[in-house]
């Protein structure tokens, strides 16, 4: 056997059990996703909040009240932007149900006017059609992802088990951690340590980082919308759009879509095209400025990864786990990016306790001198 066959056949087995072991890892994931989906949001949560408790304990606040501040935030926070978006759909969808039934009329009108020769019933038999693939679409979804009459009681109960793992993580976070990296070799528990300091600090960056380019841009299609309903005049479901922009943020690539056609929709039932197309050019511009500035100074900063591998990642998350797999799947690779580019390098030989600065500043390798 030649050397590079020989050499080939090495890699290849460690390469079938990697993937493997992936493989193996991703089923069991989306069969437990019930638990896992929760569990993951938690992390999520605790990365953000995290922080901020050691900050309020390190100020001489009490480790319970701190943790209970923190936990009541976020009940607080999320159960305020539910309300809020409740309340305004609630009053706005009977004026937007009649919007979009007069838009309708006047599409049909403006089809049966022109050359395209379409009678009524082939403009009603086309839209029928659209309707009826949309909904079974829809209830394909459902019914393979959750049953209609269990789905409140889902939701309901991955509130309370991310809820309750984001509690148990704000007590003993690194407690849980030593636990876990306890299973592994003794001579590999300090790369593991330190690889989850890293990924850890990332997790956190990355959630901050995040949620202020997030901000920004439901600030940005917001009050382009806002301004658009004192220029033309009746532009409802500002606040829910802004909020829906808000949480799409944290889907890349589809999560700008979905919102930013929403707002075009809206406008484009209550002012009319030019209006809409104005609307469209905002949101362009916004994500423009988010894909282009905040994106690359900011998140890739934080991230170190590059936007291939970030449409790679969000693509193949949304294919294996729909929704949930395109959200978790950007900082689930710039975690695995910085953990095992911590063990490869050896970095927990000499920097066993990684800071900010070590995950988010790229490592520049000094090249060796050829001896003269």
């Amino acid at each position: 056997m030649s050397p590079g066959l020989r050499i080939a056949a090495a890699w290849s087995w460690r390469l079938l059990l990697v993937a493997a072991a992936v493989a193996l890892v991703g089923f069991v994931i989306v069969q437990l996703r019930l638990v896992a989906i929760p569990f993951f949001v938690a992390l999520l949560l605790s990365a953000l909040l995290v922080p901020f408790s050691s900050w309020l304990q390190r100020k001489g606040w009490p480790k319970w009240l701190a943790v209970a501040v923190n936990e009541l935030a976020v009940i607080v926070v999320v159960a305020g932007l539910i309300t809020v978006v409740v309340i305004q759909v609630r009053s706005g969808f009977p004026a937007l149900q009649e919007q979009t039934l007069a838009r309708y009329d006047d599409l049909k009108a403006y089809l049966l006017a022109s050359d395209l020769h379409l009678t009524e019933k082939d403009i009603n038999g086309y839209f029928d059609a659209a309707i009826g693939s949309i909904t079974d679409d829809t209830n394909a979804l459902l019914t393979q992802a959750l049953d209609l009459a269990s789905l409140g009681g889902h939701i309901l109960a991955g509130t309370l088990l991310a809820l309750f793992s984001t509690l148990f993580i704000l007590i003993d976070g690194r407690g849980i951690w030593h636990w876990i990296v306890k299973v592994f070799p003794n001579r590999a528990r300090p790369a593991i340590m330190g690889a989850g300091e890293a990924g850890w600090l990332t997790l956190s960056t990355f959630v901050r980082v995040q949620i202020f380019v997030a901000a920004i841009d439901a600030v940005g299609i917001g009050l382009g919308a806002f301004i658009l309903g004192l220029v033309y005049g009746g532009f409802p479901l500002v606040i829910p759009i802004a909020i829906a922009v808000f949480l799409a943020s944290f889907i890349p690539v589809v999560g700008a879509v979905v919102s930013g056609g929403l707002a075009v929709f809206v406008a484009l039932v209550y002012l009319g095209p030019v209006p809409a197309l104005i609307m469209l050019g905002i949101v362009i511009l916004v994500q423009q400025v988010e894909g282009h500035v905040l994106q690359p100074l900011l998140v890739g900063a934080a991230v170190k990864v590059h936007p291939l591998a970030v449409v790679l990642a969000v693509a193949t998350g949304g294919f294996i786990a729909g929704i949930p797999g395109a959200l978790f799947a950007v900082p689930l690779v710039a975690v695995l990016n910085v953990m095992v580019g911590y063990i490869a390098r050896g970095e927990w030989r000499t920097n066993p306790h990684p800071s900010v600065a070590d995950v988010t500043t790229p490592i520049v390798v000094p090249r060796r001198r050829r001896a003269r």
